[in-house]
């Protein structure tokens, strides 16, 4: 079930949704890089995210329950990196039980490359075939 909801003309948005990824919550618009959980892509790669919970843009507001049919959020990875390091310190009192351990998340990073709304397609880059000369048996 989508929800279409009008927003007054007074106010400017750029287009920007909320996806989910790896059980969090993005609010994303096309250019921008942010940092998920560790995806298993390489650098360079193109990954589509099709968990596209709401859409904004100038005049519509889509929202999905709980996502939307159809929407993706295409983006480019820019390769994997450590998080800050987390301290686990485990305590009890009076029986001298203490533990301490540490822990660097994996994260990827993306770059937003485009917001595909439901039943629109895609724009695709244009790509030039380049022609194979036929070679006869003579060589020529």
């Amino acid at each position: 079930m989508l929800i279409k909801y009008s927003v007054s003309p007074q106010w400017r948005f750029v287009i920007y949704a909320i996806i989910e990824s790896g059980g969090k919550q993005y609010k994303v618009t096309p250019g921008q890089t942010i940092d998920v959980e560790r995806l298993d892509i390489a650098e360079g790669d193109a990954v589509e995210l099709d968990k596209v919970l709401l859409i904004a843009d100038g005049e519509n507001l889509t929202v999905g329950n709980p996502t939307i049919d159809g929407a993706r959020v295409s983006a480019t990875s820019k390769g994997e990196a450590k998080d800050k390091k987390i301290i686990v310190f485990k305590y009890k009192p009076k029986v001298r039980y203490r533990k301490k351990t540490g822990h660097r998340q994996f994260h990827t990073k993306l770059t937003i490359e485009n917001i595909i709304q439901p039943g629109a397609e895609a724009e695709k880059p244009s790509k030039t075939r380049k022609s194979k000369k036929e070679v006869t048996e003579s060589g020529t």
